[in-house]
């Protein structure tokens, strides 16, 4: 048989001598494209009853790759490739400093799988059921994919579940393997950004590292004030700790890191005006009538706002305010910077045992290594638990939290406040959809503020994505005209409160 010839490239009308023309999705069977003012203008049909409302069909119309005017759009079409094509980069640089065969063969099949799921996502393909990995979530993945998104592809899909699903296919590309399981493509970009930021970790455990004093001398009317103080810093350098998010700001410089980081009070003092919707002061009166009682954060990023969320859960337990702390946290990588299991124990023997910092004095080590050694204290005495449930790092919404893990909202029923950090915990809070600006919190939440046994819930967010509820009117609409990206920018905030049903007994439907 004789071989095929070689490609004329001299041919200039030749297909392999042609610029490679410019991808274009078949959009043709998806709604007309929709406009803000669409949105507005179609508001008098929204919310849905909630017989209505399931992961197709949010509350109000959902956010979809489509939607040219979204963060969505840009997501699915830039960022989304951009993360993959860095994991790819971490994956190779894994495979060249291996020396074993065997392993070496099974991580280039993970590279294939990555580069399979890149086809998929750049070419807008359907998205098919999770392989089955062994892993405990596959039905619950595949329940959904079947029932509310079939023949839906990464585009015309809800943008949340698009996305989620995307990092779900990412964790199959290595639990389909023999010895990469347990492998975190973005492990070592989220370890960078607590190396990187050692001006504010410095300045945060130089001044905590101490315990607290007591306060013996104090009116229990001046202790209740101080802690309010204290705690209204403590959650403003929480909520901003979160502006370093590595899946939206992958190329930071350290001067931008810096200026993100900074904890001085003249700079919070500052920024709070930046909060939009701000329920801070009747947070800080709530928690402070806490006495040994018990707070948990559903965690987003490791790295600083790690530690920063670490450093304010000390000083929850030195306060009184709490005994004992929950972090919840994923059990899989997820969304570039969430925190796994490993992020954890990371950062609490990089306290301990770490030398990240290269410039750092003796006494700035040792002040970091004394809270290192206490945060490790307070996991061996039951203080502190992490925990890490896979409806976490599912693609439902929180709204489905009391049908879909009625253990986990049993659990969190028992608590006197729960945390939820950052971008994506906010979306899933509100079902990601276009609901109005002005929405109350408590109603943008749904059944997490309505179900009997619903908990106090917090959401702590710097603003990155389309979804915005719980700010007054007006505000948003200024903002519009004044500063058209202001929904991106990580600008400004949201510190909202539900009071929840904590108290009444969870009711489940059989």
């Amino acid at each position: 048989m004789s071989k095929e010839a070689a490609p004329d490239m001299s041919n200039k009308s030749h297909p392999s001598a042609q610029a490679p023309k410019k991808t274009m999705l078949n959009l043709g069977n998806l709604p007309p494209k929709l406009k803000p003012s669409d949105m507005k203008q179609a508001a008098s049909q929204y919310p849905r009853t909630p017989s209505r409302v399931n992961p197709n069909q949010p509350p109000w119309p959902a956010y979809r790759g489509y939607h040219e005017y979204s963060f969505a759009h840009a997501t699915m079409g830039v960022r989304l490739p951009t993360i993959l094509g860095k994991a790819i980069d971490d994956v190779w640089k894994t495979l060249n400093q291996e020396y074993d065969e065997d392993r070496i063969v099974d991580l280039v099949n993970c590279i294939h799988r990555m580069e399979d799921l890149m086809g998929d996502l750049q070419g807008n393909s359907k998205l098919r059921p999770i392989a089955d990995d062994g892993a405990g979530d596959v039905a619950l993945w595949n329940k959904e994919i079947a029932k509310f998104f079939r023949g839906k592809d990464f585009m015309n899909a809800p943008w949340l579940f698009a996305e989620a699903y995307k990092y779900r296919r990412m964790r199959e590309c290595f639990s389909l393997s023999k010895y990469w399981v347990d492998y975190d493509v973005f492990f070592r970009q989220k370890c960078d950004t607590f190396s990187r930021s050692s001006q504010a970790v410095f300045e945060l455990s130089q001044r905590f590292s101490e315990p607290q004093q007591g306060d013996d001398k104090l009116s229990e009317e001046a202790k209740f004030d101080k802690n309010k103080l204290l705690f209204h810093e403590l959650t403003q350098v929480c909520l901003w700790g979160n502006s370093t998010d590595l899946s939206l700001l992958i190329d930071m410089t350290e001067e931008d890191i810096k200026k993100l980081q900074s904890t001085g009070g003249d700079h919070l003092a500052a920024t709070e005006k930046n909060i939009l919707g701000n329920h801070l002061p009747k947070l800080a009166e709530y928690v402070c009538k806490v006495k040994g009682g018990r707070i948990d954060f559903v965690l987003d990023n490791a790295g600083f706002e790690l530690y920063c969320d670490l450093v304010y859960a000390d000083w929850l337990i030195q306060s009184g305010i709490c005994n004992k702390v929950i972090f919840h946290g994923k059990k899989i990588p997820w969304f570039v910077s969430d925190v796994t299991k490993k992020d954890w124990d990371w950062i609490l023997n990089s306290c301990v045992y770490g030398q990240l910092f290269a410039d750092a004095t003796d006494a700035e080590v040792e002040s970091l290594r004394v809270l290192g050694h206490r945060w490790k204290q307070y996991e061996k005495e039951g203080k502190w638990k992490y925990e890490q449930h896979p409806f976490w790092c599912t693609g439902y919404t929180f709204w489905d939290l009391h049908s879909e893990a009625p253990d986990l909202f049993q659990y969190l029923s028992e608590s006197d406040l729960v945390i939820f950090k950052g971008d994506l915990n906010h979306r899933k809070l509100t079902y990601d959809c276009h609901a109005p600006l002005d929405t109350p919190f408590n109603m943008a939440i749904g059944p997490l503020a309505s179900e009997p046994g619903a908990p106090p819930v917090c959401s702590l967010r710097t603003i990155k994505s389309d979804v915005v509820v719980g700010i007054p009117p007006g505000v948003g609409d200024k903002l519009d005209e004044e500063e058209p990206g202001w929904k991106i920018s990580g600008k400004y905030a949201v510190v909202l409160l539900s009071e929840g049903r904590k108290g009444e007994t969870p009711v489940y439907q059989n």
